[in-house]
């Protein structure tokens, strides 16, 4: 699991009060080490908004909240979606998004796993609350 996993916090534009229990974080930009185009970034966190919001018969229409994950270190940061996912779900999601690892949070503990069948593992980051911040984009 790559390093940076271990460090991101996340940001939320507005107050989230109905957290659910256990949900995921998932991403749809270019995975770690890979680089995409700002069209292709944004294609598909379009296509992952409209999965979590039913769009697709693939799941039904989630609770989902826009997070965004930054690194304290290089200011790297990449907007996401907390989806209210169990988590068989949520690795398939990320796997078919190209995605290397989700966060799962479960009863208020943060962790991150690799997606893939045979990787996919709970690693403890630390709680949520401590990772997670309120700040309007302008």
């Amino acid at each position: 699991m790559h390093a940076a996993y271990y460090e991101t916090r996340f940001n939320a534009e507005e107050p989230i009060d109905d957290w659910p229990a256990e949900f995921a974080i998932i991403t749809a930009y270019a995975t770690t080490g890979e680089q995409w185009t700002d069209e292709q970034n944004l294609a598909a966190d379009e296509n992952l908004r409209l999965l979590l919001e039913g769009a697709s018969v693939a799941i039904p229409k989630v609770w989902c909240r826009r997070l965004t994950g930054y690194s304290p270190t290089t200011g790297h940061a990449e907007p996401g979606w907390a989806a209210a996912l169990d988590f068989a779900t949520a690795c398939k999601v990320g796997e078919n998004f190209r995605q290397d690892a989700i966060y799962f949070v479960s009863n208020g503990w943060l962790s991150v796993t690799h997606c893939k069948d045979g990787h996919r593992e709970l690693a403890p980051v630390e709680r949520f609350a401590d990772r997670v911040t309120v700040e309007p984009q302008g």
